[in-house]
């Protein structure tokens, strides 16, 4: 039994198989079937086919990297032959050809071990080289004494018969004369004396000398050391938090495995390691400990690397985060077509948000205050939250490092950026917090937003957005990714927020990909593709599930909007709540209808050239502070009215909302507005799916225009 190389767990070798493919092999076999696949392994380029590259494992065999395991094409390669480059073994098959496949990593400090592969056993490079050392070392002590010529027997029998001390005759101090036996044992004695007070001297050289020093500690990694509580270890990583308690500095340390707390003490209160910072690269050792049930590292020594020590550590890191984030490949939900406009870009999204995991940075999901937004929004949680459990130790990391908040309206705006800003500054003054990943989840995907994700950028804070509204091209330059499928030309009329997140979450989790399958099919009001109620089908929803989960998540999504509600809106979605579901959903019914009673009865039919128009004063007949909201009464009154009526028009104090059976450019709308009422500050929140908003004296004027500019747009 030996300790893996990389983790320090026992096995039976010097590498555990959950690291295998973490380490490089030198092959040193003779057959194919030797070859362990899954391995990575060094080789060298042989040469090139129509097909592919043939490249050499060690002496004796060859294998062929096909162009289609190229993550670049063929032609593009810069190898030549005789070069050294790193393949992975996917596949030794019963004809002995062995199938490679592409490896990122091509340098070996990239990997994090080194092994060599004999035919039927696995070492260490270094414990080759002891071996070849001590036969290279020259003759044995035996060996030694053998070439030296005779033998001190030899000797003895050289000099004559031997004498007993009788025969011997006077010694040197009874008589001056000396003989040949008598020569031979004074020098003997000379030699013997010689050995004698050199070994003496070397006793006493060995006594005064210092005690060996303990060998260096072996690298292990975070994952690693849940196991290894009570034992010192060494750690390699980036320091990505720092605090200071009443008692120790608590230090956050990331390596290309997770992160965990160290707490290094000076005195109470005092900061410990003064000049170890954010984003410094060290190598720590200590004891691991629990401490209030989380694992946390008791520093005993601190360094920071410099150099080409700090650039391996690097190195290793943005290696095993290139590695990990990047989905494999992309398998979407289901077959929809304003979904499948986006593949690369929800691939970049879900890369983005495991990255952002990975880095140990927070993650603040922004969703709309609706259905749509909370399902889209608890789709990305529920992805996010299981890596950000696995990647920390601390046990309320998943409240430390993922926030949910909900957003008035589909924009952005400065209101919004600001509260986000002002909260990454004080968590970053006040805990050394790294500057969070905003993703804003059906809304932030026009103009609008544009000043927030400015503001954002100024501190260094990165943004995504995935929105089904119509976006603007300004806004792909303002963020880091956006999934916005009108951007690429699609319908979207048939596209919710949820259908986008819920595709991204998949990718940033494949293990939650069951729980998000009935979720798109929840956030359609009407209408929903039938891919996606044939998937929530499929997860064990039918129709009534479906439709009450929505309707409890929209009331919920009223009350205390500015709240995530997580275990909540949970409980709802996933953990087959269906009673809660039920009793929350009948409360939804109850209130809607009420309000929507009241709504018909005061409503007005008003025509326009022709054109018929359901209008409601939102300020009159509507309770403006008690659910349901403005957006969700008139959606519904439109399903309602829309056999009678091409458009349905709310008009408030200051704001106008517009709901028609063909979708409008409300842009559009708003300049044939303000051309006929210039001086009634008209102006549009939320692009061309927003509402308008003008001064509250030009309300009448407003109203008019708004019913001209109808007929004119849908004639």
């Amino acid at each position: 039994m030996g300790n893996c190389i990389i983790c320090g767990t026992s096995v039976d070798g010097e590498i555990c198989e959950s690291h295998e493919e973490d380490a490089v092999f030198e092959f040193r076999g003779t057959t194919p079937s030797q070859l362990t696949p899954g391995r990575y392994y060094r080789g060298t380029v042989d040469g090139y086919a129509d097909f592919g590259v043939f490249i050499d494992i060690g002496d004796h065999v060859t294998g062929l990297l096909h162009r289609s395991e190229l993550d670049k094409r063929l032609e593009s390669l810069d190898w030549e032959p005789g070069d050294e480059v790193f393949v992975q073994v996917l596949d030794v098959r019963d004809n002995g050809n062995v199938d490679l496949g592409w490896s990122i990593r091509q340098r070996e400090r990239e990997f994090r071990g080194h092994l060599v592969e004999t035919a039927d056993d696995e070492f260490l490079p270094e414990d080759d080289e002891a071996d070849e050392t001590d036969t290279d070392a020259g003759p044995s002590a035996s060996d030694a004494n053998a070439d030296a010529g005779p033998s001190a027997s030899d000797a003895n029998a050289d000099t004559g018969p031997s004498a007993s001390a009788d025969d011997a005759g006077p010694s040197d101090e009874s008589s001056p004369s000396t003989g040949g036996t008598e020569t031979v044992a004074a020098e003997s004695g000379s030699v013997a004396a010689e050995s004698t007070t050199v070994s003496t001297s070397a006793t006493d050289d060995a006594a005064d000398a210092e005690p060996e020093a303990e060998p260096a500690l072996k690298r292990t990694t975070i994952d690693a050391i849940e196991n290894q509580v009570g034992s010192v270890v060494r750690l390699e990583g980036e320091i990505i938090g720092a605090r200071q308690t009443s008692g120790p500095t608590v230090f956050e340390l990331r390596d290309e495995t997770g992160t965990v707390e160290c707490a290094a003490f000076e005195e109470a209160g005092v900061r410990a390691y003064p000049d170890v910072d954010v984003e410094d690269v060290v190598a720590l050792e200590g004891e691991i400990e629990r401490h209030h049930g989380d694992l946390q590292v008791e520093t005993e020594t601190l360094e920071v690397l410099e150099d080409e020590a700090r650039e391996t550590v690097v190195d290793r890191l943005e290696s095993a985060i290139e590695r990990e984030a990047r989905p494999a490949d992309v398998s979407l939900l289901a077959d929809h077509d304003a979904v499948t406009a986006v593949e690369e870009e929800i691939a970049d999204a879900a890369t983005t948000v495991r990255r952002a995991i990975m880095e140990a940075r927070p993650v603040i999901v922004r969703h709309a205050a609706t259905a749509d937004g909370y399902v889209a929004g608890a789709a990305i949680e529920r992805a996010a939250l299981p890596l950000i459990r696995e990647k920390h130790t601390r046990e309320d990391a998943e409240y430390h490092y993922f926030e949910r908040r909900p957003l008035e309206g589909r924009v952005y705006d400065m209101d919004a950026a600001t509260d986000d800003v002002t909260s990454m500054l004080e968590a970053r003054d006040r805990h050394d917090e790294q500057l969070p990943l905003v993703v804003l989840v059906g809304t932030g995907s026009t103009v609008e937003s544009a000043d927030g994700y400015e503001l954002l950028s100024l501190y260094g804070a990165e943004a995504l957005v995935v929105d089904d509204s119509r976006a603007d091209e300004e806004i792909v330059d303002a963020v880091s990714a956006a999934v916005a499928p009108s951007l690429s030309g699609v319908d979207v009329a048939d596209l919710t927020s949820t259908a986008l997140a819920a595709n991204v979450a998949a990718h940033v989790n494949d293990d939650v990909r069951d729980d998000l399958e009935h979720l798109p099919a929840v956030s359609y009001w009407e209408n929903a593709p039938e891919a996606y109620l044939e998937l929530a089908t499929e997860a064990g929803y039918d129709e009534t599930d479906i439709s009450e989960r929505r309707e409890a998540v929209a009331l919920e999504a009223f009350y205390q909007s500015y709240k995530d509600k997580r275990e909540l809106v949970a409980d709802l979605l996933f953990d087959g709540n269906a009673d809660l579901a039920a009793h929350v959903s009948e409360q939804f019914r109850d209130k809607l209808e009420t309000e929507l009673g009241t709504a018909r009865e005061n409503r007005s039919v008003q025509e326009a050239d022709g054109l018929t128009v359901t209008v409601l004063d939102t300020d009159a007949f509507t309770h403006r502070y008690d659910f349901p909201t403005t957006i969700l009464l008139l959606d519904a009154l439109h399903r309602r009215e829309r056999e009678e009526s091409a458009a349905t028009l709310g008009i408030g104090e200051d704001e106008l909302h517009v709901r028609t059976t063909e979708a409008i450019d409300v842009r559009a709308l708003r300049n044939a507005i303000a051309e006929r009422v210039p001086n009634g500050g008209v102006h549009v929140v939320g692009g061309q799916d927003g509402h308008v908003e003008f001064l509250p004296g030009e309300r009448d004027a407003v109203h008019e225009a708004a019913l001209e500019a109808l007929a004119e747009t849908l004639a």
